[in-house]
């Protein structure tokens, strides 16, 4: 997978990828506008919403409604101001079965983004001249 990151103007940064464009901005206070979900919210975002896909195929395969659940993500900060637990609180109406709490539990641990913090890859950072974006017209 390619994500391709963009500098639409202010604070704003983009990720485009797979005909999708992911917007981000900075509050007013961090020199941004706050039309967008920042970085690091859109990252929080994806793990409640990574569980959630997990439960939601979850209750598919079993055909039980999925009406009135919902995740509750919970961020924890560490002394250092560093997120240091999340917490993900699976909802369910009084009518979901009781029987299936743990198993959506287990569901939701699926998760891949989960699994990736847990296992973090390795980043290689670099540098390089991109020959298109030097004003080069004749492209």
């Amino acid at each position: 997978m390619e994500m391709v990151i963009t500098f639409p103007g202010g604070a704003r940064v983009d990720a485009s990828f797979d005909g999708f464009t992911v917007p981000t901005d900075q509050p007013s206070i961090g020199g941004g506008e706050g039309s967008a979900p920042t970085p690091f919210s859109v990252f929080l975002s994806s793990i409640g919403t990574c569980a959630g896909i997990y439960v939601l195929g979850f209750c598919r395969q079993r055909r039980l409604p999925t009406e009135g659940i919902q995740i509750v993500e919970r961020i924890h900060p560490d002394p250092t101001g560093m997120v240091g637990q999340i917490d993900l609180e699976i909802q369910v109406p009084p009518s979901f079965p009781a029987n299936y709490y743990d198993s959506l539990i287990r569901s939701a641990n699926l998760c891949a983004v989960k699994k990736h913090l847990e296992h973090p890859p390795r980043f290689n950072v670099y540098t390089r001249v991109n020959e298109y974006t030097m004003g080069n017209s004749s492209l």
